[in-house]
């Protein structure tokens, strides 16, 4: 099929076993007490036990007497506590201190105690102290001391001589306080980072929600595309169908049309879509219990014959999601997968994506595997594992070329290879192979 005569597999539509979808409940959600039966089945107190015990393992591992933690992330997946997202990533007012031995402690925003009350996993609340220049000013020294002294105060008490702390993100006053006080400060994202990479039963469930939401999405997004309407108003039918089936955000904006899809990377926009274009993206959706659907398709535009070269580009894509997938197993080395991995045409070599493959959970995360070309620059090898949750990645789009196409698929590696997760059908009039 390859005009370079490389990766001839046949292109199909189901390689892999699916996880099957996930049905919505008989009741309706909102007239069900969260706090006594979930909704959707998803057992959150042994979800919550499952990631805080994951979590101090890695800290026991590597002597740490506890971890703090502001990355709204990594305190959604050390005790399940979540309060304005998106806005704490940049505004630094709740963090999470857990003791390897002893308790989590959220600290909040101005007010919000009773948001983290019914969450078990949580020995205390208190109220947060900021010392960033927006909330504290010129004042911001003299509260980072405050901080700090709460912060060493609990190492103290809990490490049993240990002053070992691992700190997630921090800005330089708030370490050089803590290091004042004696604490030395050690890479809290590593610890994270490792301690998500493994997913349990509990959090499938979560994330083949998500996923079952986030296809919907998708699936709305195929009905309501027309000619005429502009990249940001298909996009905006995302983040409705996610927010309105209980969803959180939308990570991104990748989404383009037409000529704008080459090179990736461009944001919607008010760009119309015309009749014969291809639209591709890239959901990066956050959705019900904060786990990540992550997932990239390419549609055609109208009711019109799509071109031999859309059909081309889109097989490839195709193709390359697919080989990939079937390499992947327990014990296969990350370098391993990147030498192995599908070779991109020539053609396209130049505006490749950034990663063959990259892990999934609450967010992209760990790993990410780089294509063999990258590896010597920005590479690092380990092994994938069962129960990691992974993203397969495709653009095929050639360099000075006019459209490009992005496929992703989300999977879970099992002891006997990959499983499918995201079974949103392909575009069958791209996926022609009368070329």
């Amino acid at each position: 099929m390859t005009p370079d005569g490389e990766n001839n597999a046949a292109i199909k539509t189901g390689p892999m076993e699916t996880s099957g979808t996930v049905d919505p409940p008989s009741a309706d959600p909102s007239s069900v007490d969260p706090s006594s039966v979930d909704p959707w089945g998803v057992d959150r107190p042994a979800l919550r036990a499952y990631r805080l015990a994951r979590l101090r393992a890695e800290l026991r591992r590597h002597d740490y007497a506890g971890i703090l933690l502001y990355d709204p992330i990594n305190v959604r997946y050390a005790c399940d506590s979540r309060n304005m997202a998106v806005w704490c990533l940049h505004n630094a007012v709740r963090y999470c201190f857990v003791a390897t031995e002893g308790p989590v402690v959220i600290f909040d925003f101005h007010n919000c105690e009773h948001l983290s009350e019914d969450i078990e996993v949580i020995d205390e609340i208190r109220p947060g102290t900021s010392w960033f220049y927006f909330e504290a000013g010129p004042r911001a020294a003299e509260q980072a001391k405050t901080w700090a002294a709460e912060i060493a105060d609990l190492v103290f008490r809990h490490g049993g001589g240990n002053r070992r702390l691992a700190v997630d993100k921090c800005e330089p006053m708030g370490v050089a306080a803590l290091q004042a006080l004696g604490i030395t400060i050690h890479d809290g994202q590593e610890v994270t980072e490792l301690a998500r990479v493994i997913k349990g039963p509990e959090e499938l469930k979560a994330m083949a929600r998500a996923i079952a939401v986030c296809q919907n999405a998708v699936g709305e997004m195929r009905r309501r595309l027309e000619p005429g309407m502009t990249e940001n108003q298909l996009w905006a039918v995302m983040n409705e169908v996610n927010a309105a089936q209980g969803g959180e955000w939308i990570e991104t904006r990748l989404l383009s049309a037409g000529g704008r899809t080459n090179p990736w990377f461009r944001e919607c926009s008010d760009n119309i879509i015309k009749a014969g274009d291809i639209v591709s993206f890239d959901t990066d959706l956050i959705g019900p219990y904060g786990y990540c659907a992550d997932i990239s398709r390419t549609f055609f535009c109208g009711d019109g014959r799509p071109s031999d070269e859309q059909r081309r580009l889109y097989q490839l894509a195709c193709e390359q999601i697919e080989t990939n997938a079937e390499l992947l197993k327990p014990g296969l080395g990350f370098r391993e997968l990147s030498e192995r991995a599908w070779t991109l045409p020539p053609s396209c070599a130049a505006n490749r994506y950034s990663v063959v493959v990259h892990g999934v959970g609450l967010c992209d995360e760990y790993p990410a595997v780089k294509y063999v070309k990258d590896f010597a620059r920005s590479g690092y090898d380990g092994v994938f594992q069962a129960g990691m949750t992974v993203c397969v990645e495709s653009y095929i789009g050639e360099e000075g070329g006019h459209e490009g196409v992005k496929m992703e698929q989300q999977v879970l590696i099992t002891e006997n290879g990959a499983q499918l997760l995201s079974d949103f059908p392909y575009e069958e009039a791209l996926l022609s192979l009368e070329i």
